[in-house]
């Protein structure tokens, strides 16, 4: 049945707390207001989506440093002079690195657990080859907040206190110097300024970002590598991670055309589950609640299932023959229907996974008023990436070697030097047609396809409109059996029923951080505005004109 426009966006309502409204020439939605109000201020200005969400991705870095910074890597969908581009700005493992030189501690804590950071290398790509406006203009809003200072959040407080143990780890002690006022965490609406970090965008905005892998900036990381053990190298700065641009995945769910990150990203675990979704005869879409999500918890686990069968780059793994499994209707057909014929335990074994506890990620969306979108995420990897940071630059080192695999050899991911990690990013967009209706994405490392997936169902399936679509309870199931879901928000018997079928129960709070956070923008097919939402669950906004 299509979709029908008018009741989605008609039932569309506002919130005084910003988490969602109305604009009518462009719209951005942000995991911090500051980022939020980064990326109207550049739309007012004449720029456009690129611009705007470039911006606010580096005010992102100012202001939930939590989450990302100048120290991570950035991945990015965007639709922009006709063409719907997929940007896979990838961080680069070092030189020097070798499997069997690291303990497990070193891929999590300190600078031995950082890869090459690709962010600023990704934005200024971004923002050189499809942004209106001088680059100067669009990192000014970051440098004024690094000056000017930001409120510390109740979220953010929460954090740092739940961190603080991981960060008296760090033996230079760099990350509670710039990111605890002497020692303890900021108290909620204390001002965090970062002087450092100022001086290093005002150095970008002025020379360009090739001075931050090949200039004073890269010496003085490789200095600071140098002195704590790390391993990161000004030789591998100095080959600059420019992002690649490749080829976006789409597939046709529910007559609306859904557009994603192909790998490394996420984005075919996603179309994999919304394949499967598709296909449900409609005695399930419209049957009984519980047996719907516990149908909706195998697709999900049979997808993250097809995805650990690897990734892949047939330039270099021949050996891996079938590359488009995920992606065939057929196939998703079948695989539903194994999962109808015995939705019980045995359907999948339960996995051992990592530990997935911790990751976090920031996303942003943006569409302007010529109808250019941007869905971008950005990460230092796991909460305050690897609690080290650079020395007189106030950034946080990532731990993206957390990400790689160190178990198989002959796996993509294995570490290898200068290879890219796993990510498990999807930004994604919806087209009618070849028009953009929507751009969305959420945090949440494995968490991210379960969000999105729910989401999209909720809207594309249920008719849900994008605020009641945001607020629906959501679930998470790891391949290791244990389902995370908001339960007080579901029926008292679900939580039972999973039990019953072998599943740990993890009990999170009502809008848990744990389940993600989506930023989403609308641009009305049925109404003359555009709709955002910014997820209740982190501490975002949205904003527009």
């Amino acid at each position: 049945m299509a979709l029908d426009f008018q009741a989605v966006e008609e039932g569309f309502r506002e919130r005084e707390d910003l988490k969602c409204g109305r604009a009518r020439n462009g719209m951005v939605a942000t995991q911090s207001p500051p980022g939020t109000r980064a990326g109207v201020q550049i739309l007012k200005n004449g720029g456009n989506a690129v611009d705007a969400a470039v911006a606010a991705a580096l005010a992102l870095s100012v202001s939930e440093p939590q989450a990302s910074g100048l120290g991570g890597q950035t991945m990015a969908l965007i639709t922009c002079r006709n063409r719907v581009v997929a940007i896979d700005g990838s961080s680069r493992a070092p030189s020097l690195i070798s499997p069997s030189g690291l303990v497990k501690s070193d891929r999590v804590l300190g600078y031995r657990a950082t890869t090459v950071p690709s962010t600023p290398a990704t934005l200024f790509y971004l923002q050189q080859k499809y942004g209106d406006l001088p680059w100067p203009r669009v990192i000014k809003p970051a440098i004024e907040l690094a000056e000017g200072g930001v409120e510390i959040s109740p979220l953010q407080n929460r954090l740092q206190h739940r961190e603080w143990d991981q960060f008296r780890q760090v033996e230079s002690g760099s990350g509670l110097k710039y990111f605890y006022h002497q020692g303890r965490p900021y108290r909620a609406g204390e001002t965090f300024f970062q002087p450092d970090l100022a001086r290093l965008l005002k150095r970008l905005s002025d020379l360009g970002v090739e001075e931050f892998y090949r200039g004073k900036t890269a010496r003085q990381i490789d200095g600071d590598m140098r002195e704590n053990g790390g391993l990161l190298r000004y030789d591998d700065l100095c080959l600059i991670p420019y992002p690649i641009e490749r080829k976006p995945l789409k597939r046709k769910i529910n007559g609306l055309q859904v557009v994603t990150m192909p790998p490394p990203g996420a984005g075919r675990t996603l179309l994999f589950a919304l394949l499967m979704v598709d296909h449900l005869p409609p005695r399930y879409r419209q049957g009984d609640y519980e047996n719907l999500n516990l149908l909706l918890i195998n697709i999900l686990r049979k997808s993250f299932l097809e995805r650990s069968d690897r990734p892949f780059d047939p330039n270099f793994f021949p050996q891996i023959t079938d590359t488009s499994r995920m992606l065939n209707s057929a196939y998703a057909r079948r695989s539903l229907q194994e999962i109808i014929r015995r939705v019980d335990r045995s359907i999948l074994p339960f996995l051992p996974t990592q530990d997935e506890e911790k990751g976090d990620t920031t996303h942003l969306s943006v569409v302007d008023r010529r109808g250019n979108g941007v869905s971008l995420t950005q990460s230092i990897e796991r909460v305050y990436g690897s609690k080290a940071a650079a020395e007189g630059l106030g950034f946080l080192y990532n731990n993206y070697l957390y990400d790689f695999e160190y178990q198989l050899p002959d796996h993509p991911f294995y570490l290898r030097p200068n290879f890219s990690p796993w990510a498990t990013v999807a930004p994604t967009m919806i087209f009618q047609g070849s028009d953009l209706w929507m751009v969305l994405g959420s945090p949440g490392s494995e968490r991210i396809v379960s969000v999105l997936c729910q989401f999209l169902l909720n809207m594309i399936d249920r008719r849900y409109s994008l605020d009641r679509a945001m607020l629906a309870p959501r679930f998470h199931c790891s391949l290791g059996g244990r389902v995370s879901l908001e339960a007080e928000r579901f029926p008292p018997r679900f939580p039972r029923l999973l039990e019953e079928k072998g599943f740990r129960v993890d009990r999170r709070e009502d809008f848990s951080f744990y389940l993600g956070a989506v930023q989403a923008v609308l641009l009305g097919r049925s109404r003359a505005e555009y709709q955002g939402v910014a997820d209740i669950r982190r501490d975002g906004t949205v904003g527009g004109y």
